[in-house]
């Protein structure tokens, strides 16, 4: 939603035992351990991804592709709460890597503040309306009509894409090259292909 966007470039600390962790909305999340051990552990608990969404409603922050954590990335879901000013309220580690944290602010208190439909373009509205009666005539199943909504809030910027990008065919006909401008343009080429 655009009136959260007021928190982004600012950052809330909270102290938790020995631990200092700090929430960059639409940023990331850090812990600090407070510890005057030589190999205290300081690193990111996350990275800004996506919302997670459920009955039209933005339920919670998802921060993923924090620091390695044995054999995966340690992630940390943020809960959105009403409160009197902005800032972290508990933070816990509900299993092992996995992080919840919950944010008060007064910027989701009125009861449509975290409604999704009203912050679609008219176009993906409409795209939404259009999967409703779909449903609504069974002409498509739930697992469909879920499918759409998906769409649709990638589309809008709210879900990371899970789509494929296919990288275009790129193709050279021979390695070796009879002018400077077609290495260049070869070699352009190839800069391309591998940034894909």
């Amino acid at each position: 939603p655009a009136h959260l966007h007021r928190l982004a470039g600012k950052c809330y600390s909270y102290i938790e035992s020995t631990y200092k962790y700090e929430f960059c909305p639409f940023h990331n999340i850090t812990q600090h351990e407070q510890s005057f051990r030589w190999n205290a552990y300081s690193g990111i608990l996350g990275i800004w991804q996506e919302w997670e969404i459920v009955n039209n409603t933005f339920l919670a922050m998802w921060m993923r592709e924090g620091d390695a954590c044995g054999n995966e990335n340690r992630r940390t879901k943020v809960i959105l709460t009403c409160g009197g000013s902005s800032k972290l309220a508990h933070v816990s580690e509900p299993t092992t890597c996995v992080y919840s944290l919950t944010f008060e602010t007064p910027l989701v208190c009125h009861p449509h503040s975290l409604l999704v439909y009203p912050t679609l373009s008219d176009k993906l509205q409409m795209e939404w309306d259009e999967a409703e009666q779909a449903l609504y005539e069974n002409l498509i199943t739930e697992q469909g009509y879920n499918n759409i909504l998906r769409d649709i809030f990638e589309d809008a910027g709210f879900l990371k894409s899970q789509k494929v990008k296919e990288k275009p065919e790129i193709t050279t006909t021979s390695k070796t090259h009879d002018s400077l401008q077609k290495c260049n343009e070869v070699s352009s080429l190839e800069r391309i292909q591998n940034h894909l």
